[in-house]
């Protein structure tokens, strides 16, 4: 397909801003972009469409624009929603290095262009399996009519007799043709997936396991209308991105096929986009709840939020259901990635039953998330006695269980500067215990932070030895106790306006991370390690000791 048959077609809404003697350019596949450099996932012919968020000044269009013509790029495609009309520094850019520019009307969306283009390019080297495109649109219908990614695969096997699995970045089957795959030889090919998009190899990735191989294909959709924000960050969507693994090695197939398989994991990405929006509504409910419990809102009206959030999560459910509270924070070393979204979407994901297949499981779980944190609302059934009374839930969640099967993906995700830790509640069946319970897991969060690892957890059963006794100390021994630790900082505090105690407070809360605590301070990281040199100074302590964190922790909570 050439670039001049898109600009003839009037609902892509593209107009051309320079290139017009490019216009014979063959159009392979398309990409969408707001990297500032997004050469390792470009193969030459695609068009690129990109929303601008990549551009923070005139300085950055050259750049940008060299990077996509060194690549090979049919042309370049910009949305004006961003910005409004396209900047005369990038229209420039393209013209100095004979890159063709296009506009696209705000009113169309990228997915509507990323359709169309897959459906002609596909159709064109596809040969019989021009019906994987004519069939496309099952992807974006839900129900009983809609096919989802299955019809896909489905059409992959019979038409190329290729058997292939959409995976989450947990290892979970999304998707899959024929026969799925044991979890072990699933949770294998999300951890080598995660681990070749960290080092920044590009796809498709290459595995062998038990002597057959996979090819990986990452698929990604983080167009206009996907779920969030311009991705600038790999880190960003590393732990949340879905992938197409393929019972073949793609290192010996042609450039049609290779196209093909990109133009199937685009139509996949527009499912999960699709998915992805449907997901507001129970995250506006956990939003909602988790606001009025950190407000102190009136058990009452805590109460009314979730008779409105139990027919959503748990349908057809008669009784009222229990309730489970899970915090996870996602911590990167440079502190510049927000972890709450990134925290958010894993959460989604951690809390479906690994063995279930299929997306419909994340239905049933609503995330908030608020700063770097993500909190879950977990809705658990009833178990009726024989006379109907209520004997608890019957599907509590464990700590220990919840990363079992996917700590090892997970691990090579985060790579050697992430972290996930996570927090688990006990079970309360009211709106009186629902603040109790968020507490408690942020309280095993922070037990699970204080592990080595790079995926740890905590329950709330864990908290007995400290947390939860606290209010059954004795007055004078809380006194005392936290006198001999604190109160050496507090008389330094006064003389010198050092503020050791908030930087303590601080330090603790940052699981011990300097960079994020400096960050947070708004201080040098030096400045920081003499703060707490002076803490640990001060009161012979030793703030790499999980002990003498536990025990400053507790003065604090005591204090």
């Amino acid at each position: 397909m050439r670039l001049r048959a898109l600009l003839e077609t009037e609902v892509l809404g593209l107009r051309l801003l320079g290139g017009e003697d490019e216009l014979d350019r063959t159009v392979r596949g398309v990409m969408t972009t707001d990297l500032r450099d997004p050469s390792r996932y470009l193969s030459g012919g695609e068009l690129v469409l990109t929303g601008l968020a990549w551009r923070r000044d005139s300085a950055d269009s050259e750049p940008f624009v060299r990077i996509l013509a060194s690549a090979g790029v049919a042309g370049l495609a910009a949305g004006e929603a961003e910005l409004g009309d396209i900047p005369d520094d990038l229209v420039s850019a393209c013209v100095r290095n004979r890159l063709p520019l296009f506009a696209v009307n705000e009113d169309v969306a990228f997915a509507t262009i990323t359709e169309y283009v897959v459906r002609q390019v596909s159709g064109e080297r596809a040969g019989d399996l021009a019906a994987v495109v004519d069939r496309h649109r099952r992807l974006m219908t839900s129900g009983p009519a809609g096919g989802g990614p299955d019809v896909v695969l489905d059409l992959l096997t019979t038409d190329l007799d290729l058997r292939a699995w959409v995976l989450s970045p947990t290892g979970r089957q999304i998707a899959g043709a024929g026969e799925p795959l044991a979890p072990g030889i699933c949770a294998a090919l999300a951890g080598e997936h995660l681990a070749a998009v960290r080092t920044g190899r590009r796809g498709p990735h290459r595995i062998s396991i038990q002597g057959i191989t996979y090819s990986l294909f990452p698929i990604r959709g983080h167009g206009r209308g996907a779920a969030g924000p311009a991705v600038r960050d790999v880190r960003e969507t590393v732990l949340s991105d879905w992938l197409l693994a393929v019972e073949a090695d793609a290192g010996d197939w042609p450039a049609e096929r290779l196209d093909l398989l990109q133009g199937v994991t685009q139509l996949i990405a527009v499912e999960r986009d699709r998915r992805d929006a449907a997901r507001t509504v129970r995250r506006r409910l956990a939003q909602e709840v988790l606001e009025l419990v950190q407000t102190g809102a009136a058990p009452a009206e805590i109460a009314a939020r979730l008779r409105v959030a139990a027919p959503v999560l748990l349908p057809g459910l008669g009784a009222a259901p229990h309730w489970q509270v899970v915090v996870a924070r996602v911590d990167w070393e440079n502190g510049e990635i927000p972890g709450g979204p990134v925290a958010q979407s894993l959460l989604e994901e951690i809390l479906v039953d690994p063995s279930v297949s299929g997306p419909e499981p994340s239905d049933r779980i609503a995330v908030a998330h608020t700063g770097d944190e993500a909190i879950a609302l977990v809705p658990l059934p009833s178990l009726p006695g024989d006379a109907g009374e209520d004997k608890g839930p019957d599907s509590a969640l464990h700590a220990d269980e919840l990363l079992a099967v996917v700590r090892e993906p997970l691990a090579a995700g985060l790579a050697d500067d992430g972290r996930l830790t996570l927090g688990v509640s006990a079970a309360v069946h009211s709106a009186e215990g629902l603040r109790g319970a968020l507490e408690e897991a942020r309280h095993a969060r922070r037990v699970a932070a204080a592990r080595p690892g790079r995926v740890c957890a905590a329950g709330h059963h864990e908290l007995a030895s400290h947390v939860l006794l606290l209010p059954f100390v004795p007055d004078d021994v809380r006194r005392a106790f936290t006198a001999r630790l604190l109160d050496p900082l507090r008389d330094y505090d006064r003389r010198h306006r050092a503020e050791l105690i908030p930087t303590l407070e601080a330090f603790l809360d940052c699981d011990g991370s300097w960079t994020r605590c400096a960050t947070r301070l708004h201080l040098h990281v030096n400045t920081l390690r003499y703060r707490v040199g002076r803490i640990e100074q001060l009161t012979a302590r030793d703030l790499s000791r999980l002990e003498d964190k536990l025990d400053f922790f507790l003065a604090l909570r005591m204090s």
